[in-house]
């Protein structure tokens, strides 16, 4: 893991060159995305049973996972985990609750009323990755919110794996968030599936969830004529250390990131030389125990730094502009550092708050922006899944009280039908 001292004029150079590592030629990719999506728009279900064989190796009578199907996932799945599921559940519900908007009206000015009505999406599509893996966390991230919001249909779809099935923990975690819907396909074919519908399919009116890089250019691909949340990048973490911080602490945070895949960014930023040498010791040591080998080197290696410098403002310039998915703050009163923090997707604060108690259990949502985005994006919430509208009632006298300034407004854009859709109420 690289170790290098940095100041605060070579931030912007730093994390641009950072950030680069994500901009990959997806021409291919794109292209490939299209002829299936557009398939799948044209041909539907034939499309779609089509892909499943050729792309998955599956010949499928039906896509839909049956009640039969879940019933049997629930006698698969070890009860022990079904109740820490039923216990994640509990609290990320309780966390997004609080974020649910009401619709609200005034009638400051006599003759006029005005609002805005607050609704949920009626129809909400949920990508679950994974073929042979399963991910009951990001299938509780993504439809909970949605049933928070009071979304009336939730359709989740996921790759099937050989044998024809779905992961029965993906099965079992999809049915207690309240999936209405669950489909056995995956890559581009699930997402244009949601996004265009089929003769056995409703077409959704907004698309969530993670993917390889085939779902994440569908998604890009069917933006416009529905919904998304974001586009995913690699996943990032970054620890803010002070020279009390725990090397140890440091280091296991740093894997626990890297081990997503070979692509994932795992960064320190210590204000300690001393600290920046114990933390590469460590990682050096503990990558030794885990089981991911291969990606760990990859990703440790390729995407892993630690970054010495001045002091924790620099620290926080850098953070800032980094903006990364999960941030660490394993410092001396992190909450008095707090306020510090312009741009993350997710703040973790002090040394017992790792960030895999965000992915799992704490309750705050795990879908966050990536790749720089936390500059002007935020988590995956019921905000994701409601939309407003505003409401205008004016009286006869309050349209007459304003009647000379619409009008103006009007000649001065030359819409002079604009004009006379005020004029004729008061012939």
């Amino acid at each position: 893991m690289k170790v290098e001292q940095i100041s605060r004029e070579d931030i912007e150079k730093v994390v641009k060159n950072r950030l680069a590592r994500n901009q990959e030629n997806n021409q291919i990719i794109d292209e490939r995305v299209e002829k299936i999506v557009n398939n799948v728009r044209n041909d539907g279900d034939q499309a779609v049973y089509q892909y499943i064989k050729q792309l998955d190796g599956v010949e499928l009578d039906d896509y839909k996972v049956s009640q039969e199907e879940i019933d049997y996932s629930f006698t698969q799945v070890d009860e022990s985990l079904i109740q820490i599921l039923k216990e994640a559940k509990e609290n990320i519900v309780n966390y997004h609750q609080l974020q649910k908007e009401q619709s609200w009206y005034t009638n400051h000015q006599q003759g006029v009323w005005l609002g805005q009505q607050v609704r949920p999406i009626e129809r909400v599509g949920v990508y679950v990755p994974g073929g042979k893996a399963a991910y009951p966390s990001t299938v509780l991230m993504n439809i909970l919110p949605a049933k928070v919001a009071g979304v009336e249909q939730v359709i989740a779809t996921t790759p099937v794996q050989r044998d024809g099935s779905v992961n029965p923990t993906t099965i079992v975690a999809a049915s207690m968030a309240g999936a209405d819907e669950i489909l056995k396909i995956g890559g581009a074919h699930g997402i244009a599936t949601l996004a265009y519908g089929t003769e056995n399919v409703s077409s959704v009116h907004k698309i969530v969830g993670p993917g390889n890089a085939y779902v994440a250019r569908a998604k890009k691909y069917v933006f416009g004529d529905v919904g998304i949340d974001l586009i995913a990048g690699p996943s990032e973490v970054c620890v803010v250390a002070d020279d009390e911080a725990n090397a140890k602490f440091v280091a296991a945070d740093l894997l626990a990131q890297a081990e997503h895949d070979e692509l994932a960014s795992a960064v320190a930023v210590t204000t300690s030389e001393q600290l920046a040498d114990e933390i590469k010791n460590e990682v050096e040591r503990q990558k030794k125990n885990l089981k991911r080998q291969d990606i760990l080197q990859q990703s440790i290696y390729n995407e892993g730094s630690i970054y010495v410098v001045s002091d924790l403002d620099v620290a926080f310039e850098f953070v800032n502009e980094l903006a990364p998915e999960h941030l660490e703050l394993q410092v001396r009163d992190p909450f008095e550092q707090l306020e510090k923090v312009k741009n993350a997707g997710a703040i973790f604060l002090g040394d017992y708050s790792p960030e895999p108690l965000g992915d799992y259990f704490a309750g705050p949502n795990h879908t966050l922006p990536t790749s720089g985005t936390a500059k002007f994006s935020s988590p995956l919430g019921v905000y994701d899944f409601m939309k407003k509208s505003s409401v205008i009632y004016y009286n006869e006298q309050a349209l007459s009280g304003v009647r000379r300034q619409i009008e103006q407004f009007a000649d001065e854009e030359g819409l002079d039908a604009h004009k006379e859709s005020v004029r004729i109420r008061f012939e």
